[in-house]
């Protein structure tokens, strides 16, 4: 019986782990750098965390920030994108595709983004986790 309860505790999945590395960035929101993020469903790409972090305005209010490594194999050699549509994030190595929240939408991936904390002081965006 205590074997089949530690065996029910291990983590399924075979998937490599992303790294953590330490983020704490900021941005100007209203800088000529960003001019995606003046507009709801806009983005922008920050080379900070393990292979980049791609913000998207939720509102004018509401940030979100996500590690560009793609939870199915962040050890390939493709970084997360926004694809042409706007709609959803894909990694172009495997497939696997996110909605603007993080959440998986399709692919082999199985787990959401690694999400940053973000706090929004007047036009700078802090980012951190």
């Amino acid at each position: 019986m205590l074997v089949l309860l530690i065996s029910s505790c291990k983590d399924s999945s075979n998937s490599p782990i992303i790294p953590n590395v330490p983020v704490d960035a900021q941005l100007n929101i209203n800088s000529q750098l960003y001019p995606e993020l003046r507009q709801d469903g806009g983005y922008a790409y920050l080379p900070e965390g393990y292979k980049g972090i791609i913000v998207v305005r939720q509102s004018a209010s509401v940030f979100l920030a996500f590690e560009r490594a793609c939870p199915f194999d962040p050890t390939n050699s493709c970084k997360l994108e926004v694809d042409q549509s706007r709609l959803y994030i894909v990694d172009p190595c495997c497939g696997s595709q996110f909605n603007l929240q993080g959440q998986v939408i399709g692919g082999p991936a199985i787990q959401s983004l690694r999400q940053y904390r973000t706090s929004l002081v007047a036009s700078t965006l802090y980012i951190s986790n």
